[in-house]
């Protein structure tokens, strides 16, 4: 029999969404119990973004922040927008959203392990190393809590012997705050059909890596964005540059899902991404110290879903809140915690089920508007790079007020059969510049235990192989899709889950949604410490 904990709120995500949400509560009823389940081995260790970010909501959160030793950080000093080919970069005007002169450059995970301990100091329990890994519902059909996974860990990594795997967590609130295409949130978006009356959500694919470059060519609170090389006009992606502190970037490449050409490889494309004579000067004499990757939500405000439901909600990029002409999730993330907390105060008050005052805040805060605003943006671009760059400019210009909204497809359906198409050039890693996947995974810190079940489960072992030529062995950024022969020679799907880095790419792009991402167990996956 399973062991029984009792809350009034469990939140599943020890993420920006889920802490700040977390914070909240206990700033506004201190009596109130609050849990945070974190699959991590410590907060922050599976927190991976850009990460230029805005700090007018941490104003909102905690006003005394910058008294409060946060991490390592820096005031954007200069940006610069350029479109790429091959030799070249010519500059663009940096548009209105991705202006950034009142923004900082801050490590994700060290931001997260920082909220964390914010959240602690208010009576937050947090237990980082279990993995929520199942809904429990009450008789009346409504959401009771979450069962974890097989076992937690300590702060510091430790297994912990005092919880039995499957521990019940029950609450009157449980808010879903897993970040991108969440395990839980997907099953319970489907249970209670959430989406029914919003667009497909869509997604794009980050892979980033953190340099140490040297002095002369480091430029503290510099950022960079690009469009073009190494995409084609069809294909939607761009790339970044962000000079961190401590003589440290962050350089990054994000593709749309969406993509066509079955036999592209995101990670690939970042490698050819520093190729480029700008970014290959940038890192001359540098050295690579960290590597990671993980999905977006792209879809915008038409994607978001039914916000609540019978006994909880979702925040952050488990609804898909991110505004992708920012290129920034976090700050939206953390006004959706917000938000969410306010609106589960209200039902426990009332002794409602449903803490469904979220959708009116939420339609009422500055976090709608921005998000109105942008809603057209992304999908302008499924014409092409140019016609979306014109379509984006008269959108931040003012389009944003012409009554239209234009909608998505999901991204597993646009991938074509390989028949149409060649497999891209790509550069042999020198290990100087460019450099293969085991050696960039390596480089993540990611660990599975070698005993538990695989956590990628396919429905059908070889759905993709003859028509797509198994694109999985093309898209995943952590080499866990091998194409090996089998006892008679012929083709077939090797696994290797212990490298996945939990960015959620095969579950959201397989064309026959024939693999299903799973909750490994608890602590284990990648373990950032400064991306």
């Amino acid at each position: 029999m399973s062991d029984k904990l009792f809350y009034d709120v469990v939140i599943v995500g020890g993420g920006p969404a889920g802490l700040s949400c977390a914070i909240r509560i206990k700033q506004l009823a201190p009596i109130l119990s609050v849990c945070v389940l974190e699959k991590g081995a410590n907060i922050g260790a599976h927190l991976i973004s850009g990460n230029v970010f805005e700090t007018q909501v941490l104003d909102e959160l905690i006003p005394d922040w910058e008294d409060r030793n946060p991490p390592p950080l820096s005031k954007v000093t200069k940006e610069n927008m350029f479109l790429f080919t091959r030799k070249r970069a010519f500059p663009l005007p940096v548009p209105p959203a991705l202006r950034n002169h009142k923004n900082i450059l801050i490590s994700l995970s060290k931001l997260g392990s920082w909220l964390g301990e914010q959240a602690e100091a208010l009576g937050v329990e947090i237990f980082p190393g279990f993995a929520g890994a199942k809904i429990l519902y009450n008789d009346e059909g409504g959401v009771c809590g979450v069962m974890t996974g097989d076992m937690g860990r300590d702060k510091d990594g430790t297994p912990l012997s005092s919880f039995q795997p499957g521990v019940e967590i029950h609450a009157k609130q449980t808010v879903l705050a897993e970040g991108t295409h969440g395990s839980l949130t997907k099953t319970v978006i489907k249970h209670f059909k959430l989406d029914e009356h919003s667009c497909p959500q869509t997604y794009g694919l980050g892979v980033k890596e953190v340099w140490e470059i040297p002095e002369k060519q480091h430029e503290r609170g510099r950022i960079m964005h690009s469009v073009g090389w190494p995409m084609n006009a069809k294909t939607y992606g761009g790339g970044f540059v962000y000079h961190m502190p401590e003589q440290q970037i962050a350089i990054g490449f994000v593709i749309g899902l969406d993509y066509k050409n079955p036999y592209i490889s995101p990670f690939h494309e970042m490698q050819k991404y520093k190729t480029h004579p700008k970014i290959k000067a940038l890192l001359k004499d540098g050295r690579r110290i960290s590597y990671g990757a993980r999905t977006i939500t792209e879809g915008g405000l038409q994607s978001l879903p039914k916000l609540t439901f019978p006994g909880g909600l979702l925040i952050g990029d488990s609804a898909g809140f991110l505004n992708l002409p920012k290129v920034k999730g976090n700050h939206t993330a953390i006004k959706s915690g917000m938000l969410g907390a306010e609106a589960i105060l209200d039902a426990i008050n009332e002794n409602k089920v449903e803490a469904d005052s979220f959708q009116n805040l939420f339609k009422k805060s500055w976090l709608w508007k921005e998000l109105f605003r942008a809603r057209n943006i992304r999908p302008g671009f499924k014409s092409g790079l140019f016609f979306g760059l014109i379509h984006a400019g008269i959108q931040c210009f003012g389009g944003w007020i012409i009554p239209y909204t234009l909608g998505n497809k999901p991204d597993h359906e646009q991938t074509q059969k390989a028949e149409r198409h060649k497999k891209p050039d790509y550069p042999k890693p020198d290990n100087v510049l460019t450099f293969d996947l085991p050696s960039s995974v390596a480089l993540s810190s990611t660990n599975h235990e070698e005993n538990q079940p695989c956590h990628l489960v396919r429905k059908d072992p070889d759905k993709n192989l003859s028509a797509y030529d198994e694109p999985a062995q093309y898209y995943c950024p952590a080499a866990v899709y091998e194409i090996i022969k089998d006892e008679h020679g012929k083709n077939k799907l090797q696994i290797h889950a212990q490298n996945c880095v939990h960015c959620k790419c095969c579950d959201i792009k397989d064309p026959a949604q024939n693999i299903d991402w799973t909750v490994p167990q608890g602590g284990d996956g990648p373990n950032y410490s400064n991306m």
